[in-house]
């Protein structure tokens, strides 16, 4: 698969890493205690980085405006995972917002946050691998084969796969590990494979609060296989 520095402007920009986190259950607390669950604080943290990255990503058409906000949310983003230094979850969503911070700036200048990203997500997944059901998994995915390849970055398609298919075992009916490993299978030439993964994509359950990440990203997936259908027509045509 070709790449370029262009391609990080797909970066949960066009194809983003996207919302891909969902936000995890309360745990049940002991029988006894008057409470029926516990909240985590943690997870209550990263709620409004959620809330505040898809209106950013959805809701914000000026580059400028938007590059602005996400910078602003970047430092929120990493102040929580200071104060957690033993937690996943935080490094997968400021992972998330670096990822979405390159993809706007585009270009050499953005290396420096992808890598960043990568760094954190790897960490979170060392943490915990199951975090917010395999977000660093669907995360990595992205990056590899959205980053340009060596020399230039780490773009490395293999690693992408593998990625991506581990999100998939982990959470097979998610919204993002199923349109991650689509768009990835269309940017690799393989569109009627993509269809499959984009369909399930599409159908996949609400996640509640995170309505306005799901619009978002439905219309992503629409534009996904509207490209996939475009590919196969043409090479039925040229087939003829």
């Amino acid at each position: 698969m070709k790449k370029s520095l262009y391609l990080l402007s797909a970066l949960l920009i066009s194809a983003a890493i996207p919302a891909f986190a969902q936000t995890a259950p309360v745990a049940a607390m002991p029988d006894g205690m008057t409470e029926a669950v516990a909240v985590d604080a943690v997870i209550e943290q990263i709620k409004p980085l959620q809330d505040e990255w898809a209106r950013i990503k959805y809701q914000i058409a000026d580059k400028e405006a938007q590059l602005a906000a996400i910078q602003k949310l970047e430092a929120q983003a990493s102040q929580i995972t200071e104060a957690n230094p033993s937690r996943a979850e935080p490094k997968i969503w400021e992972a998330i917002i670096l990822s979405t911070d390159a993809g706007i700036t585009k270009g050499m200048s953005a290396l420096p946050k992808v890598e960043k990203a990568k760094t954190l997500l790897e960490m979170s997944e060392k943490i915990d691998p199951n975090a917010l059901n395999g977000s660093a998994h669907t995360s990595l995915g992205s990056l590899y084969y959205q980053v340009p390849g060596w020399p230039v970055g780490f773009g490395d398609d293999k690693k992408a796969e593998e990625h991506l298919k581990m999100a998939l075992q982990m959470n097979p009916d998610g919204i993002d590990a199923n349109y991650f490993y689509g768009d990835f299978l269309l940017q690799d030439g393989r569109a009627d494979e993509a269809k499959t993964y984009l369909g399930r994509a599409l159908q996949a359950p609400a996640r509640p609060g995170r309505e306005l990440a799901d619009a978002g990203r439905r219309q992503e997936i629409k534009a996904a296989l509207a490209k996939a259908d475009e590919t196969l027509k043409s090479k039925k045509k040229d087939l003829n």
